[in-house]
């Protein structure tokens, strides 16, 4: 059946309303994209207030009735972030602990030599980490925690803000922190009803052996230093009142007697994305540009600056809203940790809390992915210069997964630092491949002695280096994520930026496929194409050839790359010789050992069963081979599902995302479900789990927990496949909707692939309403309750479809 448009609108009211209010502010046409620490101009001011009613920020309110320990600020401290700086809040009353991150704040070089096992070096030093920026630590005299009543902590998702409330003798004293990226800044602002006044010191210290100096006039303090790597970088705070005194003290400064309080702080690096300039922009004065940062903003009432900053990130939340049904009154009484640990002892669904921990997710990629680099291991959020793994971009899952949830829920813009940070690799990337990719130490050389194109190792960083081991398919699975995004949104200025991403990568496998004879089940022999010796990623022999996560990515790299050339009209020759190489790859076959689809094209397992990896499954996601729809063979779709229930559903929480993503693709919802109720497990003695601040913990050995950010994003990418799955030219409803939140229930701004986004309702397990506006597609099927219709729309039209069984 086809369904005729609408002509173009939006029936969200509200959204207009958050545009308009971005429009005023000067920042709706710059919803993704904050320019490195360089100077820019004042951002314009809303000309009315964009904050929400106490009652309408209540739904993505998160709340706490005690604050972070300054030990445990990586499990406690809750995070702010303007896409560039991030933070970790402390909230203590009388000392706000406030650990500052910049995301291009590394250590580290292009570390571009192998050694003798053919590993790249992977330290501190040569590969480099991301590191703090500085820690800025706010006392107040007479409020010591035995002192205060009422305490209350809150995170405001829907308009990036922390509050902390409480009273001293009768006096209630509320504290904000908010990061701001129009006025590049982080802003703690105190204030108090009841007669009471602040009186205490600031102090901003560097975590490298900064020396703080003070202004001799006694407006600011901050430092500068540089790297031994040559990145320069600097921080500096300043304080205003209207009431009271501030001076500086020392290096610190001082305040006495001020009902209110204002505290800003910046800084940065002079970091560039540009290979060329050998990721350096000598322009930049890091130390002066954050004093300029900081005094502009200062200039500035407290009020103007949170309305600014709301006005920026308040339209980009709100682009998806979700109700998976009510929680109990019981529940909505808890506090939000309280919460956590009665869904695990008690074991009864919450559906807002379910709902909450998705738009966390969302709250962590606009605070952490607009502007700046793409988010690594951890986000722009350390308690210490040592993170594990450097907090380094995993090329083998984890980088891709901090982005599978970015168009899938509303946030097109943040997928741009992983596109940008892949196109500001790509030429280091490239020489370093041709360089050392061939050397005799790699174990993973092309036997054909041909190299073209690029590759990464398994860890990259911000210089275009790589440490560990190679690997070789990570730029498949790099460039699957890159084209995905132009699924989703039909950008055809993206597609044109990746194209020579895309053409490197395959130029790479073209030199690096070998040739083999293979017998099918009739006993027939054919050659094909088979990837060089790799390690299916992380576990199992080192050295195989065609391991099923390489024949997938490849396969799937090649027939994405035919579809942008033909689409931009590039290489229609070599167009036509990619596809004929695709033919001749060989696909994984299941085995008749295991039942489980192949991982070493061998029918042994030859690694661990229950392993975190799931790298012989991409190919049901996050690729699109295999469905359970009848257009893949039931054998493999057997298979693979075999080999998901052999891996379990109790991993690392990455680990668990990734699988309740791919049950979610095989249409088994009470098994995603479970596999993501089990990431909000709380941690225990650093158990994998949901930490108090309801960051993910990865228990790395016995006792030992850190913080890795991927399960945060993978997660909510679950909860959304779970609801909406999407390929070009179809679309299903509720495809694996769960017991759960089946009763009733709402999600309206799913990223739809082939360039659409979708409002839907249901009742009862079955659609009620939905809605697709295109964003640049034209022609798609809508499948709910086994009824399809065939939509097609010009860019900007929608059309609602209701009752759709």
């Amino acid at each position: 059946m086809d369904i005729q448009p609408t002509a173009p609108h939006d029936d969200r009211p509200s959204r207009r309303g958050f545009l308009a209010l971005a429009a005023a502010a000067g920042t709706a046409a710059a919803l993704g994209g904050l320019p490195a620490f360089t100077a820019s101009a004042a951002p314009a001011r809303p000309t009315r207030s964009p904050l929400l009613s106490a009652a309408d920020a209540a739904r993505n309110t998160l709340w706490w009735q005690a604050p972070g320990s300054a030990t445990s600020m990586i499990e406690q401290g809750l995070p702010v972030g303007n896409g560039r700086l991030g933070a970790l809040v402390s909230n203590d009353p009388a000392r706000e602990l406030m650990m500052i991150t910049d995301a291009t704040l590394w250590t580290g070089g292009l570390n571009d030599k192998l050694q003798s096992d053919g590993q790249f070096p992977y330290g501190r030093d040569d590969f480099g980490s991301l590191t703090l920026l500085a820690e800025l630590t706010l006392t107040l005299t007479g409020h010591d925690l035995g002192r205060v009543d009422n305490y209350r902590r809150t995170l405001d998702m829907a308009q990036g803000l922390v509050t902390t409330t409480y009273d001293i003798d009768g006096v209630t004293y509320r504290r904000q922190i908010f990061a701001s990226r129009p006025d590049d800044v982080i802003v703690l602002h105190l204030s108090q009803q009841g007669g009471g006044s602040h009186t205490g010191t600031v102090s901003l210290a560097g975590t490298h052996g900064e020396s703080t100096t003070a202004d001799s006039a006694g407006r600011y303090a901050l430092f500068g230093a540089a790297f031994a790597n040559g990145l320069a970088y600097g921080a500096a705070v300043t304080a205003r009142s209207g009431t009271g005194r501030v001076r500086v003290d020392g290096t610190s400064i001082a305040f006495s007697g001020c009902k209110e309080l204002t505290v800003v702080v910046s800084g940065g690096t002079n970091y560039a994305p540009d290979a060329a300039a050998k990721y350096r922009d000598p322009s930049v004065d890091p130390r002066g540009l954050a004093r300029t940062k900081v005094l502009a903003a200062a200039r500035h009432t407290a009020s103007t600056l949170l309305d600014t900053h709301v006005a920026d990130v308040r339209p980009v939340f709100a682009r998806l809203d979700i109700d998976l049904g009510p929680s109990s009154a019981a529940q909505r009484e808890l506090d939000t940790w309280e919460r956590v640990r009665a869904r695990h002892r008690d074991d009864v669904p919450d559906p807002e809390l379910e709902a909450a921990y998705l738009q966390f997710g969302r709250y962590l990629m606009i605070s952490g992915s607009r502007g700046s680099l793409p988010m690594g291991l951890q986000g722009p959020w350390l308690d210490g210069n040592d993170p594990d793994w450097m907090a380094d971009y995993h090329t083998d899952i984890n980088i891709q997964m901090n982005y599978w949830m970015a168009d899938r829920a509303g946030l097109p813009d943040c997928f741009d630092a992983y596109t940008d940070y892949c196109l500001a690799q790509l030429p280091d990337w490239t020489d370093v491949t041709r360089r050392l990719f061939n050397d005799p130490a790699n174990r993973y050389r092309n036997s054909t002695g041909k190299i073209a194109g690029w590759t990464v190792a398994i860890s990259t960083n911000p210089y275009g280096g790589g440490g560990w081991w190679w690997h070789p398919a990570g730029n498949a699975w790099l460039c699957q994520s890159l084209f995905e995004h132009y699924e989703f949104t039909q950008d055809r200025a993206h597609l044109e930026k990746i194209y020579p991403l895309l053409k490197g990568a395959v130029e790479f496998w073209e030199a690096r496929l070998v040739t083999t004879t293979v017998t099918d089940a009739s006993g027939a022999e054919r050659e094909v194409l088979i990837a060089d010796s790799d390690w299916s990623p992380e576990h199992g022999p080192l050295d195989v050839k065609g391991i099923t996560y390489a024949q997938e990515l490849v396969w799937n790299l090649f027939g994405n790359y035919r579809t942008a050339a033909g689409t931009l009209g590039k290489d229609t020759a070599y167009r036509t010789t990619v596809g004929r190489l695709r033919e001749r790859l060989y696909l994984p076959v299941v085995s008749p050992e295991t039942g489980w689809l192949e991982e070493w094209m061998s029918p042994d397992n030859l690694g661990e069963t229950t392993h975190r990896h799931l790298s012989p499954l991409v190919g049901l996601f996050p690729g699109d081979r295999i469905r359970p729809d009848g257009s893949t063979p039931k054998d493999v779709v057997d298979g693979a599902t075999a080999l998901l229930t052999a891996r379990g559903m109790n991993s690392f929480g990455w680990a668990n995302a990734w699988r309740g993503l791919c049950w979610a693709r095989l249409k088994n919802a009470e098994k995603a479900y479970r596999l993501v109720v089990n990431n909000l497990k709380p941690s225990t003695d650093g158990g994998n789990g949901t930490a108090f601040n309801l960051f993910d913990i990865y228990e790395v050995e016995k006792g030992r927990g850190i913080f890795q950010i991927d399960a945060n994003f993978g997660t909510p990418a679950a909860v959304v496949e779970m609801l909406v799955y999407s390929r070009p030219g179809h679309v299903e409803l509720l495809p694996a909707l769960p017991a759960a939140w089946a009763a009733s229930g709402s999600v309206s701004g799913v990223g739809v692939r082939g360039g659409f986004v979708a409002d839907l309702a249901w009742r009862d397990g079955k659609v009620t309403r939905a809605t697709l506006r295109s964003v640049g597609g034209r022609e798609t099927t809508v499948v709910a309750g086994g009824v399809s219709r065939r939509v097609r729309l010009a860019p900007g039209e929608s059309v609602t479809l209701r009752n759709l069984g």
